[in-house]
């Protein structure tokens, strides 16, 4: 459950006699199951105390219906008694620690429905962004982008179609949790996976999942030529739902590519199997036809 930044929660009608503010956040967060570094009494009298909880998210289990427990707990403690005046409440999402018990299971179960729904819709968005200044400019056409979008329909999903990314390591990555905050499940970019120094996009998504996995699909010497960096490399990463995948610009490896996405997502695959997968796919094209070499058509 997110706390939609509404963390202060209020216990009115409590009497306070020398009492432990230490303790009783102890208290709070232990039966909320949180660290007791994550609770604290922001302000306290002879017959309220308010708590501020420093998480942005808490598991709906934590939360619903605690309030009689949360009372127990505090009534054990010296210096601490409540009546059945004792009150707690909260402006948002905190309010459900005063669910009736009865009905907790109902709402979990409610909850967790919708949470699923929602899940799978995230899950079935997709969003494609083309890279790369050729195509900025408009010397080549992209022809991954409708590709991508045609088959992954054909598979269900919901695609759109982002603006053509720079080379840029800052505008690449804003881009992406801008399509995470949006709710996008699935985020593909095409191109800018290479050994130039120009081509930023594993290093974009590297930024927002420092465990990204990021397979070699070739190598080069470094500093040959224009490599600047080992090889060319695949990537996918996560955030929260959001499956990031980077993939090469050239049209038939996006193809090829996008076939093994759709395998390891029916499949299931986490993120690390999955770009082994997409790098294996590759490295077979480039084993068998090309040696090794790269070429970086759209």
């Amino acid at each position: 459950m997110n706390l939609l930044g509404k963390t202060e929660l209020w216990i009115r009608n409590i009497k306070l006699e020398q009492a432990d503010l230490n303790t009783i956040a102890a208290a709070v967060s232990e039966v909320l199951g949180l660290r007791d570094e994550e609770v604290f009494v922001t302000d306290a009298s002879d017959d309220h105390i308010t708590l501020d909880i420093l998480r942005t998210e808490m598991d709906a289990e934590n939360l619903y219906g605690k309030k009689d427990e949360i009372l127990r707990k505090l009534a054990s403690i010296p210096g601490v008694s409540v009546s059945d005046e004792t009150t707690l409440h909260s402006e948002g999402i905190l309010g459900f620690i005063s669910l009736e018990e009865e009905a907790v299971k109902e709402v979990l179960d409610k909850s967790q429905e919708m949470a699923a729904d929602l899940l799978r819709n995230i899950r079935k968005r997709c969003m494609v962004f083309p890279t790369g200044e050729e195509i900025r400019k408009r010397l080549v056409k992209d022809t991954n982008s409708p590709y991508i979008r045609d088959r992954l329909q054909s598979e269900g999903f919901k695609v759109d179609i982002g603006p053509v990314l720079r080379d840029d390591t800052e505008s690449i990555s804003a881009a992406l949790n801008d399509a995470i905050d949006r709710g996008y499940g699935l985020i593909i970019t095409t191109g800018g996976v290479g050994a130039e120094s120009k081509d930023r996009t594993v290093e974009a998504m590297t930024k927002l999942d420092r465990e990204a996995v990021t397979p070699y699909v070739t190598k080069y010497h470094k500093g040959t030529g224009r490599h600047e960096k080992e090889g060319v490399r695949v990537a996918v990463g996560s955030v929260g739902p959001t499956l990031m995948v980077a993939l090469p610009g050239p049209n038939d490896e996006v193809r090829m590519s996008i076939e093994t996405i759709i395998a390891g997502l029916k499949n299931g695959q986490d993120k690390r199997r999955l770009a082994e997968e997409i790098a294996r796919t590759l490295k077979g094209k480039y084993l068998s036809g090309h040696e090794g070499a790269w070429h970086h058509e759209q």
